[in-house]
């Protein structure tokens, strides 16, 4: 990767015209501001606050809008469409290179404004891409055990190979002057606007870097410019969040933000119940009318974009003719999920996509058919002997994820498949290669409107399935790459329309079970609102 600096002809005193500097407030000597603390089943599953290595929706939590921003922001409250963040405006100079002016007078945590030098060090071979280069389909295969394991900035392995799934081809970032940057791709990219909304683009301090010791150091208590920053964070129990005062858009509503690791969820309904938490999340449907027949409290959420799903390890010896990963498809009665686990309060959706990717959204695309006899055709033709295939399991990371396991095996034993849960206590040993991965858990996010943001990033070459081994297919790679440099919309469409075929239909790599929904309980007292995502937004405009 080229890393860019400046153009020799500008230097860095020039400052961008028409950014927004909002007034300060003062604080009075005793600070009324609310601290609030907030029960969640898991806070991190790395045990680090690196959005490059916390890629899960317990990492969406904790970070969007309120410690780590991106230079495109997402409007949480609403339609979840682009909105200037960290930029105040971006135009295209032409297919590869997009130009952004970055709003003046932001600071971080350790009170240094943000500039371009920052930006360039966020997407940098030190910070995000290690030794890797813009590629063109290559997988960055992901085995290592213990990259935390460290005490030097050396990038745990999983840093670049996240990075460049979702920045495949970026060159570098040039700057223009002290607040304008160029970010530079090495193809023709329709999507480049949209990556920079995700929170895996957010924006780090150059200085803060600097003086960490080690990794580590750094990714326990990033410096960014967000409303809150880190006071303490003890992994697997509780972070802390405290006010950034200087903030950018305002004084922070919250003087304190605390959140606890609370895994049962009857003890993060109790503890919200008896006051000792002023939210719960993770609630399960089943719940939810039980909280409310207590009059001063209510749950609020709804669908979000992600959705649960069903992976495939296709290497494994029992799972290696598609036939059988089919018949794992139809298996399943999902409809009869959502109305007895969900009470009817999400759907079963069109496959791996929202109807927020608008005219590329494939209309008359459905999930498999909930057809048992089909199922047990395809068990015969592919010649499955009933050979014990292992299920791979967390307890309740998701909502419902339990009882959701055992009805899916109720449902594929009933059709013969041998499918036998194994309990996990961690993500790395879910996905750990040994020959009892076959069938697992996961859960897919659409960060933009765009199919790339899910199926590809997700799906393709550097997806997570195929950087830790479980599954590949030359053509949806080809299709991948096409996706990601085609600026002719009507054939991308007509691209995503076969991906979705290979991925769902012929190629098994996963199965959608349902839409995600997330549910967080709290007081009728308490002015919050939630958003349609697994973010939990705290900014001034949703608070009190």
């Amino acid at each position: 990767m080229v890393n860019f600096t400046r153009r020799s002809t500008l230097g860095l005193g020039a400052a961008a015209a028409g950014s927004l500097i909002l007034p300060r407030f003062s604080i009075a000597q005793a600070d009324q501001r609310p601290s609030i603390t907030v029960a969640v089943q898991k806070i991190s599953n790395s045990n680090t606050l690196d959005t490059l290595r916390e890629q899960s929706n317990v990492g969406t939590r904790i970070f969007n809008s309120s410690l780590w921003e991106t230079l495109i922001g997402t409007k949480w409250l609403s339609d979840l469409t682009a909105t200037p963040g960290l930029a105040t405006e971006w135009r295209r100079i032409d297919d590869k290179t997009l130009e952004l002016k970055l709003r003046q007078g932001v600071k971080f945590h350790n009170g240094d404004e943000m500039t371009a030098e920052d930006v360039v060090f966020s997407f940098s071979k030190e910070r995000m891409f290690g030794n890797t280069q813009p590629s063109t389909g290559k997988t960055i295969f992901v085995t290592e055990k213990n990259p935390l394991g460290r005490e030097s900035k050396e990038l745990p392995v999983e840093i670049p190979a996240v990075a460049r799934r979702f920045w495949p081809a970026l060159l570098g970032v040039e700057i223009v002057d002290k607040y304008t940057v160029r970010f530079v791709n090495g193809s023709s990219d329709v999507t480049m606007e949209g990556r920079l909304s995700a929170v895996a683009s957010a924006i780090a301090s150059r200085r803060a870097w600097d003086e960490s010791k080690s990794y580590l150091d750094w990714a326990r208590k990033p410096i960014t410019t967000g409303p809150y920053k880190v006071a303490e964070f003890k992994p697997d129990t509780y972070l802390i969040y405290e006010s950034h005062d200087q903030y950018w858009g305002g004084l922070p509503a919250l003087k304190r933000i605390r959140f606890v690791e609370v895994p049962e969820v009857a003890s993060r309904i109790n503890g919200l119940l008896s006051g000792e938490y002023d939210l719960a999340s993770d609630i399960p449907p089943d719940q939810i009318q039980g909280i409310e027949k207590n009059a001063g409290f209510e749950v609020l959420g709804g669908t979000i974009t992600n959705h649960r799903l069903t992976v495939f390890d296709k290497t494994h010896p029992q799972l290696a003719n598609p036939l059988v990963r089919r018949a794992f498809t139809h298996a399943i009665d999902r409809q009869a999920i959502v109305d007895s686990l969900w009470a009817g309060r999400t759907k079963v959706p069109a496959g791996l996509q929202w109807d927020f990717y608008a005219d590329m959204l494939i209309k008359d695309w459905k999930v498999p058919e909930y057809n048992p006899e089909l199922a047990r055709k395809l068990l015969k033709d592919a010649g499955y002997k009933g050979d014990p295939i292992p299920y791979r399991l967390l307890n309740n990371y998701y909502t419902n994820q339990t009882p959701t396991a055992q009805v899916l095996v109720e449902m594929w034993n009933q059709v013969g498949l041998n499918v036998q849960i194994e309990m996990k206590e961690n993500w790395q040993q879910i996905l750990e290669k040994t020959p009892t991965r076959a069938v697992r858990d996961w859960s897919n996010s659409a960060n933009f409107s765009d199919p790339v943001s899910s199926i590809v990033a997700q799906h393709g070459p550097n997806g997570q399935q195929q950087q830790v081994g479980e599954w590949t297919n030359e053509e949806m790679n080809t299709l991948s790459n096409f996706m990601e440099t085609s600026t002719d919309r009507a054939k991308r469409r007509e691209a995503f329309a076969r991906m979705l075929q290979i991925c769902e239909r012929d190629d098994p790599a996963y199965t959608v079970l349902h839409q995600n929904a997330v549910f967080t309980a709290k007081s009728k007292k308490t002015k919050w609102k939630a958003a349609a995502s697994f973010a939990m937004d705290f900014r001034a405009g949703n608070w009190g």
